[in-house]
């Protein structure tokens, strides 16, 4: 059946009552049929609106992220609400929820008037999102109003684009009043004074013959009161359309499986979008209304950081870059923790939770952003905190080797006792970072041995028959199913793997909505399903894992609350944090094509190609120093960085594979291989 929903932000319950499940063991018995609300429409998403139902997204430019809420009441009349933030527009106090924000209704708008009578309501017909959000309206007797929502990529504001047109068959007269509101807050609420706050359309009337169009632009914008802000329109439109070109031309998946393509085009988007001109500097923020100009341990250094040298965007590299020096101020010859957030562009810290394993967060996602991005001058620059980092942690190790922490990244909602298996997985993940980054064969080797002896360790500690299989727990005296058990497959660990897999495919885990934190909870984060899709395919878990990952796809994509990866729930009602989306990414970089730096020009790949594809490509390739030098916006996007393309074999073993490798056009590895030994793959100098 359709769910029709008014309030559909609030899905998890719902979203689990539209599902019917399934019992055939083809279909995997835990895995809900999926009925779509959205389509797929060269490479936009499409809603023809047929019942209630409303939605909510975000979007964000340098200086502004706004959040819409958008769609069709019980009367089938457009329900809008715009909720735009200027993060470096700061109120007091300067804490981390403390970016200046504003609610814009739908009578925020300018007012129409079509032959001398105003306009009944808009009655919504369709949806579009690319990028940008298109609503498009039914006035009355086929006149049409298309309202274009997009933030501009450089200035303070909210685009909105009135586009009025007539299919009446017959000439028209339309008056658009002028829209001037302003708001000036005081001085004494902002960290930089007053701010003026503005909604404004200029007036425009006329006449529209038939099959006539106009437009009118409004912009929603926000400013210190003593400086000024222009909006140029038509340039900020084409600039977000460039930046979603480009987004869209690098790092190009290509399957048999629409779905999974555009998710992860739409990925990139929302993890390369949500990045803030901070006074200090380009910072990533997670978004959600309430978390920017601000960097944290694990959203930043962890999640999306090593994501973006892979992208290849220049403002994501600036903005890990940025944020793991502004961690790096923190080091001290005590080694106290290092906070788990740094705020207000860098002026303030939140350290609320204690340690929370912070700096294996930041160890592991330094070094594999250091390593990805393959610039030796930045891994120089990085060696210090990650080496800093390690030390930290080993000073938190007990007599057994087990590292111990205040808490975890749920930062107390779930219990982690006094040393979690996230925390341990983790540094070991930064050592192992930190082995393949340095020269040293005699450091190498003493990184090594300490990464295997973590190792141990972990499997000594953690290994556990919990829930009735043989896997680990989560902390000492744990006796419930926890979604972080996934990890030790995502940094290659195969000791629990048999008893790991079942656990977390089992109905105590895995729900409608992805993997459960807790089994016997209702709460799901998005960022543990997500690692454990990463997880499973790495170690080769892949054609058991695919009917649960294209589920999740589709779930995200083409359901209920589109077209992001979701924080978590009941928790933030499922907003589109950043982050997320950089983790979804690279289920398929690290995930799906096993892409595993060991150097900064070289990686190893396991690129399992599903059995009943023929082929997979990831193209544009920008990690390891490639691409550098190119022009982003040259046609032939296939020959500006490395691609990484597999075959079925015709006539081979079954599951055999041909795997080939190109850089700027030109092939450097083209071999079968029967998807069991890694491939090592050395790039030029």
């Amino acid at each position: 059946m359709r769910l029709s929903s008014q309030t559909s932000l609030a899905v998890s319950l719902l979203v689990a009552s539209c599902f019917v499940w399934s019992t055939s063991a083809s279909a995997q018995a835990n895995i809900p049929t999926f009925q779509a609300r959205w389509s797929l429409q060269n490479g936009s998403l499409a809603w023809q609106v047929k019942d209630a139902h409303t939605d909510q997204l975000e979007m964000s430019g340098r200086q502004v992220s706004a959040v819409i809420d958008y769609g069709s009441d019980a009367q089938a009349n457009l329900v809008l609400k715009r909720t735009v933030v200027w993060p470096m527009l700061r109120t007091i106090p300067d804490d981390t929820h403390a970016s200046l924000m504003r609610q814009f209704a739908l009578p925020d708008s300018p007012h129409l008037s079509i032959n001398g009578s105003d306009i009944q309501p808009e009655k919504l017909k369709r949806v579009h999102f690319d990028g940008q959000l298109r609503l498009v309206s039914e006035l009355a007797n086929g006149v049409q109003l298309t309202r274009l929502l997009s933030p501009a990529p450089d200035e303070p504001a909210l685009i909105e684009r009135l586009i009025l047109e007539n299919r009446s068959g017959k000439p028209l007269q339309f008056n658009f009043a002028a829209l001037q509101k302003i708001e000036t807050t005081t001085a004494s609420a902002g960290t930089h004074g007053s701010y003026v706050i503005q909604a404004n359309s200029p007036a425009r009337q006329g006449k529209l013959k038939d099959g006539g169009i106009t437009v009118l632009d409004v912009v929603y914008s926000a400013r210190l009161a003593n400086e000024m802000v222009y909006v140029d329109v038509a340039e900020q439109l084409k600039k977000r359309q460039s930046k979603l070109h480009e987004w869209r031309s690098k790092l190009v998946l290509e399957t048999p499986e629409p779905t999974l393509n555009a998710m992860f085009d739409f990925a990139k988007i929302r993890a390369a979008e949500s990045i803030f001109a901070t006074r200090g500097g380009l910072l990533h923020g997670p978004g959600g209304t309430r978390y920017y100009a601000a960097i944290w341990a694990n959203d930043q250094a962890e999640y999306a950081n090593p994501f973006f040298p892979y992208l290849g965007d220049a403002s994501g590299v600036e903005s890990a870059i940025n944020s793991f020096r502004l961690f790096a101020q923190f080091m001290n010859p005590d080694y106290r923790p290092i906070p788990s957030s740094i705020i207000a562009e860098g002026r303030g810290y939140w350290d609320g939770a204690g340690d929370r394993g912070d700096c294996a967060m930041i160890s592991y996602g330094a070094s594999q952003f250091a390593l990805a991005q393959g610039d030796a001058i930045i891994a120089k620059q990085l060696s210090p905190l990650i080496d800093w980092c390690l030390e930290f942690t080993r000073r938190k190790r007990d007599a057994a080797g087990i590292i111990h922490s205040d808490s975890d990244e749920l930062e107390g909602r779930f219990p982690a006792g006094k040393a979690n298996l996230s925390t341990n997985v983790l540094a070991y993940g930064g050592l192992i970072g930190a082995m393949h980054l340095t020269d040293s064969t005699e450091r190498q080797q003493t990184l090594r041995n300490e990464a295997e002896r973590q190792r141990r360790a972990i499997d000594q500690y953690f290994s556990a028959k919990v829930g009735g299989f043989d896997t680990y727990r989560y902390y000492e005296g744990n006796d419930k199913l926890r979604a972080w058990i996934a990890l030790p497959l995502v940094f290659g660990m195969p000791e629990r793997q048999a008893g790991t897999v079942d656990a977390l495919l089992s109905p105590q885990l895995w729900s409608a909505n992805g993997l459960l934190s807790e089994a016997g909870s209702k709460t799901y984060w998005d960022r543990s399903t997500l690692y454990a899709f990463r997880g499973l395919m790495k170690m080769g878990e892949l054609e058991k894992i695919l009917p649960y990952f294209r589920y999740y796809s589709n779930l995200r994509l083409l359901g209920e609350h589109i077209p992001y990866a979701i924080e978590a729930w009941p928790e933030g009602n499922q907003r589109h944090l950043s982050a997320e989306s950089a983790l979804y990414a690279r289920t398929i970089t690290e995930g799906l094509f096993g892409i595993e730096p060991t150097g900064l020009r070289s990686f190893t790949m396991t690129p399992r190609l599903p059995k009943a594809w023929p082929s997979m490509a990831l193209k544009n390739i920008r990690a390891f120093g490639v691409g550098t030098n190119v022009n982003a916006d040259a046609d032939d996007n296939t020959q500006q960085g490395l691609d990484i393309i597999t075959t079925r074999n015709k006539g081979g073993k079954a599951g055999g594979q041909r795997v080939q490798v190109r850089l700027y056009g030109k092939t450097l590895f083209d071999q079968r291989w029967d998807g069991k030994q890694a491939i090592k793959i050395q790039l030029p100098e």
